[in-house]
């Protein structure tokens, strides 16, 4: 995620400030492979995640247990983060290697260690920042903490408002780290012949941009400037009706 954001700043600082070159060329380095539908994918743990571990019944175990009667969530602070060696400090068992690992993996994992104290631990394991970034031209950009695995473009797009009216469907991007380096892939959502244009998977820690189109801007100074101008003839002329 810190790669991707190096990224985003490099390509706004060599390009102009308007939202319609943000990260557009002509040639745009794309790895098509690294977005296809993956219907075995699971998330894995990465460093700096923060994990809530509920053991049932077992408070002392736990750390920000959703088994409990109080709100224990990311905002109380009630969760363990991915130490830079991949590892943090579970109660009662210590420290544990748990980066590239699955949620079941590691479920199943603290399970066994704790079948030494407990007949049938119940365990649960929680991601607690898990979140895709939508920049650009759309009603609300912002990034949107999610649950699951499996999401979708059109499903982050819809929980960010919808695409705005100068939104560039031609040139949608998408970039994705994968271990120390970045994929992109851009996207043309009103070509039905590409099969990795439709409803595309996206994976957390994503970063979706969506350019403008080019007559933005243009529009914007035609906005102010008419308003100046005495008659509809004089409008038209700017515009480039006559």
């Amino acid at each position: 995620m810190k790669t991707i954001l190096k990224i985003l700043l490099l390509s706004l600082f060599f390009t102009s400030c308007k939202t319609e070159n943000l990260l557009v060329s002509k040639k745009p380095v794309v790895d098509q492979a690294a977005f296809l539908y993956d219907s075995t994918y699971q998330y894995k743990i990465r460093v700096d995640d923060k994990l809530s571990i509920s053991v049932w019944g077992e408070d002392n175990l736990s750390v920000g247990s959703v088994y409990g009667i109080y709100d224990s969530n990311e905002v109380y602070g009630k969760w363990l983060m991915v130490d830079t060696n991949g590892s943090i400090e579970i109660p009662k068992i210590g420290p544990t290697i748990v980066v590239n690992k699955t949620i079941p993996e590691l479920r199943e994992e603290l399970r066994t260690a704790l079948k030494k104290w407990l007949v049938n631990p119940i365990v649960d394991i929680k991601v607690l920042n898990k979140e895709i970034t939508i920049l650009g031209e759309v009603k609300n950009p912002n990034t949107i903490k999610i649950d699951k695995d499996h999401v979708t473009l059109f499903e982050m797009i819809s929980k960010s408002g919808g695409f705005d009216f100068y939104a560039n469907l031609k040139s949608i991007k998408i970039l994705r780290q994968v271990g120390t380096t970045v994929k992109i892939t851009n996207l043309d959502l009103t070509n039905d012949n590409d099969i990795v244009n439709t409803n595309i998977q996206l994976h957390p820690g994503d970063v979706v941009i969506v350019p403008s189109k080019k007559n933005k801007e243009f529009d914007k100074r035609i906005a102010t400037i008419i308003p100046l101008t005495t008659t509809i003839t004089t409008a038209a002329i700017l515009i480039g009706l006559f």
